[in-house]
């Protein structure tokens, strides 16, 4: 037959036996904290990097609008100076320099104000006044020598025309010296130049000394 255990012994077999039980509970529970340490941890890693993905392609979605827009701001720029420089074999416009980082908005604005600055026509130059002047005079020599045709006319055919004529031909001399301000736009638009107060007196002047002149030598 078996022994009988002692009380002694079974109290001690219970004790290590609920000792046993806590420190498995206690592990257990260990377990489970650090578990859920571990996915909370991954939770938030996870939404970390999802922000930082989202961050990263409204980022590029940003980088692709800018570089769309620069490159239809250079290519803006580029026909403009291929325009205002006449010099169509230029070809396509440069690309993006290496090695800089710098913000291409300014860049841009300040080849957008010097093209303005360079686009701006000034007055012509006073080395052109007797250019000027001879555009005067060839615009009263013209009107006069078209005023004296009418005056032929008139007196050739008669009647009428011999009344209206010589009044169309002195209106005629007398708007000589404007005519001479079509040569003279002519002249500063092939210099790339305004045709300002200052010209425009010169034609004026040298027109109206020119026909005041044939007016006196006709008589």
């Amino acid at each position: 037959m078996n022994e009988p255990v002692t009380s002694d012994t079974y109290a001690a077999h219970v004790r290590r036996l609920a000792d046993l039980t806590g420190r498995v509970a206690a592990q257990r529970a260990e377990a489970r904290d650090w578990h859920d340490q571990q996915c909370a941890a991954a939770r938030r890693a996870v939404a970390e990097a999802a922000a930082q993905l989202r961050a990263a392609e409204e980022e590029v979605a940003a980088a692709r609008s800018l570089l769309e827009r620069v490159d239809a701001e250079v290519g803006h720029l580029w026909a403009e100076l291929r325009s205002r420089m006449g010099a169509r074999g230029l070809g396509d416009p440069p690309g993006p320099a290496r090695g800089t980082a710098d913000d291409p908005v300014p860049l841009l604005r300040g080849v957008r104000e010097l093209l303005e600055r360079t686009g701006q026509r000034g007055e012509l130059p006073a080395a052109v006044n007797p250019l000027l002047a001879l555009c005067g005079v060839a615009g009263a020599l013209v009107a006069y020598a078209l005023g004296a045709g009418a005056r032929v006319f008139g007196q050739r055919y008669g009647g009428d025309l011999a009344v209206g004529m010589p009044v169309l031909a002195l209106v005629v001399t007398l708007l000589g010296p404007v005519a001479g301000l079509a040569p003279a736009k002519r002249l500063a638009d092939r210099r790339h130049a305004l045709l300002g107060p200052r010209p425009m007196a010169v034609v004026l002047v040298a027109g109206v000394a020119t026909t005041v002149a044939l007016l006196v030598l006709s008589r």
